[in-house]
């Protein structure tokens, strides 16, 4: 948090939740991505409430979408998983948003990466996660 000065604030001042992000490489930045669990793994340092999630890609798959799934100790947080459409190289515009239904992750958690589907005749590359949202205190 960070201490600004607030004239709407009886003191003056109040505390403010900045948002922070996280980026994961889930891969090497030119090789294909392949299917599989626990592709990258972080340990969260602090409670994290996690208010947006997008993936980025260097080459865009062809052929069928990516799929991404983030997990928390083992435990899906999105009901609906990242995707990047094919010829994409970002989920922010993809036709199907992820929803998060985890959004409070806790301390000392084990944040991982599986990737279910990463392009059929064209493969992505460079896989990033951005984990965006602000420290709880």
């Amino acid at each position: 948090q960070i201490l600004v000065c607030d004239s709407t604030d009886a003191a003056g001042n109040k505390y403010d939740n900045n948002t922070i992000s996280f980026v994961i490489a889930c891969s090497d930045e030119t090789s294909d991505l392949t299917t599989g669990d626990d592709k990258a793994q972080i340990r969260l340092p602090f409670q994290f409430e996690l208010t947006s999630i997008s993936a980025n890609v260097n080459t865009a798959p062809v052929g069928s979408a990516i799929s991404i799934q983030v997990q928390e100790d083992g435990s899906d947080i999105l009901s609906t998983p990242i995707t990047i459409d094919v010829t994409d190289t970002t989920s922010e515009d993809a036709a199907a948003q992820p929803v998060i239904s985890d959004s409070t992750l806790a301390s000392n958690s084990i944040i991982s990466i599986d990737l279910d589907i990463i392009g059929s005749s064209t493969a992505g590359t460079g896989l990033k996660i951005n984990l965006i949202g602000y420290r709880v205190v």
